[in-house]
């Protein structure tokens, strides 16, 4: 199978686990720091909502959102690191230190990772993170960065929980009596170190992916783990805003790479934020999954040449996003030729046209569709916004109607005018709208039915029938035809109907209306005839 067969087959399976249903995601990026005489911490250098943000040089304030561009080697890095480093799906922890012992375990038991080194990159894992609003938010309340500053200048070394994460002043006497209580240490939030107005961005429901890599003096190979938690855990203090943390990415190796690190890790969040990766991340069975769903990526990227291109030019957001379901669906990857059976652009594919074989079979999936938009569409015209539009609509539906019903009392002797037209329009229009759902068909009169209606009173007065009675029987028989051919699912003939069929009933109807002029013309001629023996000078007198 190609990686998009392989990708198409991990996201059409339902798992019933809510643990695997994708949620919305927020991405961090740590890096180690290590500064002489202090001790060494996470700080936080990008972060992904939708798109990148970079903490700029100086650490003082956030970049502007923009697209990622990545080199082609960090993602074929990265990929390696998928491959051959340590793969925890589904992991039930409670803590940093819990998730950090299971992947010290996993890398010892492999041999990834030696006994003598464990201890200090457990150590590592468990540093302070330093988030970048922190020292802004301290600036707004500094009555709490005080307090903060005087406990953590009085027990330096003791104002760690078990987890290396500070505590906060309301709660550390709590926590430090309480050190082997997991869940009441993991509950413990620090409002004033969480940015409020970033954290309105998040969707609810959202979820936290952790990114964490970073160079050790001590390591000789690297150190690498993708940890998917179930559930979803709260980790205090190891992402910037207070959501439960369902991934983690950690890489940290030898000394003299620390780019390339950067690089994997803004790789692996940027795949965290593509639409179709990240629902394979949620879906992932192993690491194969995880290996399709980079290489599916891979198959849709664009490569820019180096010498035509600079890096350091940050791409601003599309306006509109452009949708990834068709990666979701079965098709050929970018750059492979397309069979010639291949759907067209603008074909009749949807489910509404697909024959289900049963009575009304259609029409109880149209209901299906629509139910659970009706109050909805309802609630959502209660809004000031939408009087333009009703304004708007009341004048185009109303114009047409009373000019065709003049012309309708014209060409029927007064039988159907302008007011049975607007009765009629306001009755369809209702009943339409309550149970038809589809706002884009013409309601009212028409050419084409003006038209019909000539043609149809010109037929009764030549065989003396009465006009009213036989347009009442059409009508009848009409709404009885319509009622067997959505019975019977004909509706789905419509994908057979070309844009040549529409183009040869409105040459039809455009052919009646020149022939209807012209014959007016010749009548004209007929009562004013056109004097061909004229003469200028006799003008005034004819």
């Amino acid at each position: 199978d190609t990686p998009s067969q392989r990708v198409q087959f991990i996201l059409g399976t339902e798992d019933d686990d809510e643990e695997h249903i994708p949620h919305d995601l927020f991405t961090e990026l740590d890096e180690i720091c290590w500064r002489e005489g202090e001790d060494a911490e996470w700080r936080e250098t990008a972060r992904w909502l939708k798109f990148e943000e970079d903490v700029e040089d100086g650490g003082e304030r956030w970049s502007k959102p923009y697209v990622a561009t990545l080199s082609l080697h960090s993602l074929f890095e990265l990929r390696s690191c998928i491959l051959n480093g340590t793969v925890l799906l589904d992991m039930r922890a409670n803590s940093i230190e819990e998730i950090a012992d299971m992947i010290l375990d996993q890398q010892v038991g492999s041999g990834q990772l030696s006994e003598d080194v464990r201890h200090r990159v457990h150590e590592a894992l468990l540093k302070q993170h330093h988030h970048q609003n922190q020292k802004k938010l301290s600036n707004r309340i500094p009555i709490v960065r005080s307090f903060a500053d005087i406990g953590k200048k009085q027990s330096e070394p003791h104002s760690m929980d078990k987890n290396g994460q500070i505590v906060s002043p309301q709660s550390a006497p709590t926590c430090i009596e309480n050190k082997n209580d997991v869940s009441r240490e993991n509950s413990t939030v620090d409002f004033s170190k969480v940015d409020l107005h970033f954290m309105k961005k998040i969707p609810p429901g959202a979820e936290a992916s952790n990114i964490l890599v970073g160079e050790l003096e001590f390591l000789d190979r690297a150190v690498v783990a993708f940890v998917r938690l179930s559930p979803a855990v709260l980790l205090t203090g190891l992402a910037e805003v207070p959501i439960p943390t369902r991934f983690l990415f950690i890489l940290l190796g030898p000394l003299g790479k620390g780019q390339q690190y950067h690089e994997i890790g803004r790789s692996i969040a940027t795949l965290m934020t593509d639409e179709v990766f990240h629902d394979v991340a949620y879906k992932a069975k192993d690491r194969n999954d995880l290996v399709s769903g980079i290489d599916e990526f891979l198959d849709q990227v664009t490569v820019l040449p180096p010498g035509e291109w600079d890096p350091t030019i940050r791409i601003e957001p599309p306006k509109n996003v452009p949708s990834q379901e068709k990666r979701k669906i079965p098709g050929v990857p970018n750059g492979t030729a397309a069979h010639g059976d291949a759907e067209q652009p603008g074909g009749h594919s949807g489910p509404e046209l697909q024959r289900t074989g049963k009575f009304f079979g259609g029409l109880i999936l149209d209901i299906k569709r629509k139910a659970p938009f009706f109050w909805s569409d309802f609630r959502d015209a209660l809004s000031l916004q939408c009087l333009a539009s009703f304004l708007f609509l009341y004048c185009a539906c109303m114009s047409p109607v009373i000019t065709f019903g003049g012309l309708l009392g014209e060409a029927t002797e007064g039988r159907i005018s302008a007011i049975e037209s607007l009765f009629g329009a306001s009755m369809t229009g209702i009943a339409y709208s309550l149970f038809g759902g589809q706002p884009l068909t013409i309601l009212g009169s028409t050419g084409p039915v003006l038209v019909f209606e000539k043609i149809l009173f010109k037929f009764c007065k030549e065989y003396g029938l009465s006009y009213l009675s036989l347009r009442a029987s059409i009508g009848l028989w009409t709404a009885i035809l319509c009622i067997i051919l959505v019975a019977t699912d004909a509706s789905s003939l419509v994908c057979y109907i070309t844009r040549f069929t529409e183009e040869a009933f409105a040459s039809l109807i455009c052919i009646i209306f020149i022939y209807e002029a012209l014959e007016k013309l010749f009548h004209l001629s007929e009562t004013y005839p056109i004097n061909m023996h004229n003469d200028l000078d006799l003008l005034t007198k004819y």
